[in-house]
């Protein structure tokens, strides 16, 4: 582990950092927005920009004023800086669907609305553009495979028309739970001049805390002689990662181990893109703006993992390489470190540099880890602290008292309503958890939340959907229980001879996604042999009894 090269460190803008935007405005004037906003039009916010709003009023993304206009787009999306020359890695938009803006132009106020129907903010319009989304993923995330999460969101997810304008806000945030452990970059700032802290190291994660994380976070504190801040990402993560309230119980149980005054947690509201280099330069920006000295970037920091080839985005270092070319401007110093490993001859964590020769290395992967959790299984003493397993183990259950969500997808007259009925039956007889059919007319977006809900509380719920949906669904439900899609192959003409009308050959091609556990083509298999290749691969998996 290293502070950042160079042989003069980085001059820091203050003890806490510089100068913070704050786009909240008092009195006359917010009660002139609030007023205001009966007339505006609105835009209800989208998770991900709730948690970008949300950095903008309280100036974790100083020096942005609001959403970027098409002048500052541009020049990050291809140079890494505002049009000012101020170094800033990602792209922050407020996208919008072309029917939604068709009304709207250059110097429009338009208001900016919690989804529970609060108002966040007003936006004074600058400019509107279709942006190249697959021109902005390659320059951003130096990719345009959709396996990468954050290019998979860019190109599905966001809407085609971004929307740029500074913004004036009533409120910064809309949270009901951490109130304790939320804190906007002042109050930090604050936080740290009461505890007579003038260094600190912040660490960034999304994953619950373990023993080799604790061992490299004391590393580095001790290494620039700071107090650390654990500051972890409590907005949007990668699909499938921990929910943050399970890894928020985890680092409670954890930051009382380090010694009295060392340390303390905050919960960052951030959207994270999984952008790799380019995201650790942005995170490290945020720190700065948080009141942070120092900053630890790790191996393969902020990385999506490996593209569907088995071959990684970016490579190991990247992330600390990039950091590093603009360490004299980024106003906080970095600290990089080497993977942490348990050696097991000597009963200790270190780095990959200082192993010996004929090391006993020991680990425990993120897939070990959950099939572990999902068996049953002992968890290695030396791996992780006993509190956080009973945590990760009361939200990560075996899978027998897991719940999951069958999904079927196919054309209209694929026989998606018949299997699901048959499974139901099966299910039933089975007993093993209570079952729920939802038939194709509920909205999909609240089938998939019933479904998370079901397979939260370990139920099985059968829902029908078309494949284009499923990747989202996947994400939710994998939050909390299994997900299995079942894609009904059954070639068009043979549904439209089922239905007697054309709409299997009048819709969108219905193909599986890449991650489809099951295919079946009912033209050559009945109802019940359909219901019954569903039933042996859940029994397969230990879903159901034998």
């Amino acid at each position: 582990m290293k502070a950042s090269s160079g042989s003069v460190e980085p001059q820091l803008i203050s003890p806490h950092g510089g100068q913070l935007i704050n786009l909240i405005t008092e009195g006359q004037r917010r009660d002139e927005l609030i007023s205001e906003t009966q007339e505006l039009p609105k835009w209800t916010l989208t998770p991900r920009q709730l948690c970008d709003i949300e950095q903008i009023i309280t100036g974790a993304f100083s020096p942005l004023r609001g959403f970027m206009n098409c002048n500052d787009y541009e020049n990050v999306r291809d140079d890494m800086r505002l049009s000012d020359g101020t170094l800033w890695p990602m792209p922050i938009v407020l996208d919008m669907p072309a029917e939604k803006s068709e009304t709207l132009k250059s110097g429009n106020r338009l208001a900016l609305m919690h989804p529970e129907g609060t108002l966040i903010a007003v936006i004074t319009i600058n400019d509107l553009w279709k942006p190249d989304r697959a021109e902005e993923a390659q320059k951003v995330f130096n990719t345009t495979d959709a396996g990468h999460p954050g290019v998979d969101s860019l190109m599905n997810r966001t809407h085609s028309i971004y929307i740029g304008g500074e913004i004036e806000a009533v409120t910064s945030s809309q949270h009901h739970t951490y109130s304790g452990l939320r804190h906007t970059p002042s109050q930090l700032r604050n936080l740290f001049n009461q505890l007579g802290w003038s260094r600190i190291v912040a660490f960034q994660t999304r994953n619950p805390m373990h023993r080799a994380h604790v061992e490299l976070t004391r590393r580095a504190a001790e290494q620039v002689k700071a107090n650390l801040l654990i500051h972890p990402v409590v907005g949007l993560t990668r699909p499938g990662d921990v929910e943050y309230h399970t890894r928020v119980r985890c680092y409670k149980a954890v930051i009382d181990g380090y010694p009295q005054n060392s340390a303390t947690l905050s919960l960052l509201q951030l959207a994270m893109r999984m952008g790799g280099p380019r995201e650790a330069v942005w995170h490290a920006i945020v720190r700065k703006n948080y009141g942070c000295t120092h900053f630890i970037v790790g191996r393969d920091h902020a990385g999506p993992g490996n593209d569907a080839n088995g071959n990684p985005y970016y490579g190991p270092y990247d992330a600390q390489e990039l950091v590093e070319k603009y360490h004299d401007e980024l106003g906080i110093r970095v600290v990089t470190f080497q993977e942490v490993v348990y050696e097991g001859n000597s009963d200790r964590y270190m780095t990959r540099d200082e192993l010996p020769e004929n090391a006993q290395i020991m680990n425990l992967s993120g897939t070990e880890l959950r099939n572990r959790l999902q068996s049953g299984a002992d968890i290695p003493a030396w791996f992780s602290y006993p509190d956080v397993i009973k945590e990760l183990r009361k939200s990560y259950p075996p899978l027998e008292k897991r719940g999951f969500n069958i999904l079927i997808t196919g054309l209209p007259g694929s026989g998606k309503s018949t299997l699901g009925k048959v499974l139901e039956e099966k299910l039933l007889e089975d007993g093993s958890r209570p079952v729920t059919t939802l038939d194709g007319a509920i909205d999909a977006d609240a089938a998939t939340l019933i479904a998370r809900e079901s397979a939260k509380n370990g139920g099985a719920i059968i829902t029908e959907a078309s494949s284009a949906s499923s990747d989202d669904a996947r994400a939710e439900v994998e939050t909390y229980g299994i997900f299995i899609q079942t894609h009904l192959s059954t070639a068009p003409e043979v549904c439209d001879s089922r239905t007697r009308t054309n709409a299997a050959s009048k819709s969108k091609p219905d193909t599986p996604s890449d991650k489809t556990e099951i295919v079946i083509d009912t033209a050559t298999v009945s109802p019940a042999d359909a219901a019954q290749q569903v039933m042996d691969y859940l029994s397969n998996k230990e879903l159901i009894s034998a």
